[in-house]
């Protein structure tokens, strides 16, 4: 794929590097109409990290019935073990201790909780309450740092919730001190369906830094519902967050709320960030050619803008 790149102006306001979680393998396919063959997923894994990703979070290890895009996880992993040998770290969700003891079983060496910081959407995907879920977490994550897998957690809601509206911020704090007190290396802040602005961003980082909870320990996690998105990481940037979650070709939603569109595009990212003239390591065209690789896969166009950029002026 060809097609030219941003110009730089470096803002120095703005970290120097950025780490990229991938998400597309997971958050992206599991949010399928149909189940991917998972020869197809280990080929747009390994193309992902050939684009320069280091961090794929590959699949999740949940019942099949719930999400059954993701149900060959056990079939996935063997075929990634080169990636592990090349440094390429292969995060998994687990949604419990049985999840835990297939992936270690697998070899796999870092793991994530997905947790919720609404009552209503706990419900729905755990159909537990907050405090329920988090109890359920804690021999997960203790089990883990004993094996010395390190374990980051997802807090779903941060922003918003399709039954209860606008989140307060003290609620996705009293989670994440939770969740850094099990011993979560790291909390991953999702706006899971989409709706929040950069102020809201700026503010609730504001809070958790209140808190004593450094933006080292941060990652964000945005959907482009409103298309926000871009805006929403920019903001988290100027805050010291230095890891971003993205989905390669805008892949993904959550198969729980209905109202999730899709994730912030890798490429969309990487535009953002190239521009500024920050670093991540990974190759723009490359990355925009696996997108529309496995969008043939999938038989639609990516949904992602600079993909189909890319595309119009190769074409």
């Amino acid at each position: 794929m060809t097609g030219e790149l941003p110009m730089r102006f470096r803002d120095d306001a703005l970290p120097p590097r950025v780490r990229i979680h991938e998400v597309g393998p997971r958050d992206g396919l599991q949010n399928e109409p149909s189940r991917v063959p998972v020869a197809v997923k280990a080929e747009f894994i390994h193309r992902l990290a050939d684009a320069g990703l280091t961090t794929i979070e590959a699949t999740s290890f949940v019942r099949p019935d719930l999400v059954p895009q993701l149900a060959d996880a056990a079939e996935l992993m063997p075929l990634l073990g080169d990636l592990g040998e090349r440094g390429v770290r292969l995060p998994v969700l687990v949604p419990n201790e049985r999840g835990l003891e297939r992936a270690l079983a697998l070899g796999v060496r870092e793991v994530a909780v997905f947790a919720s910081v609404t009552e209503s959407f706990a419900r729905a995907n755990l159909n537990r309450t907050v405090d329920e879920s988090l109890t359920l977490f804690e021999p997960v994550v203790s089990r883990a740092l004993r094996a010395e897998v390190p374990v980051r957690g997802y807090l779903s809601m941060c922003f918003g919730d399709p039954w209860e509206g606008r989140v307060p911020a003290d609620r996705v704090v009293r989670v994440a001190l939770r969740l850094l007190e099990l011993g979560c290396a790291e909390l991953s802040l999702g706006d899971t369906i989409g709706v929040a602005t950069p102020g809201h961003v700026a503010s609730l980082l504001s809070a958790l830094k209140d808190a004593g909870i450094p933006a080292t320990k941060l990652a964000v996690h945005f959907h482009d519902t409103y298309g926000q998105a871009l805006s929403n990481t920019l903001t988290a940037l100027r805050h010291g967050v230095t890891t971003v979650d993205a989905s390669a070709g805008g892949l993904g939603g959550c198969p729980f709320a209905k109202s999730a569109t899709g994730n912030l595009a890798t490429e969309d990212l990487l535009w953002m960030l190239q521009g500024l003239g920050i670093d991540t390591g990974v190759d723009l065209r490359r990355l925009a050619a696996t997108s529309d690789w496995l969008a043939a896969h999938l038989g639609r166009p990516s949904p992602s803008r600079t993909v189909r950029a890319l595309s119009h002026k190769e074409s």
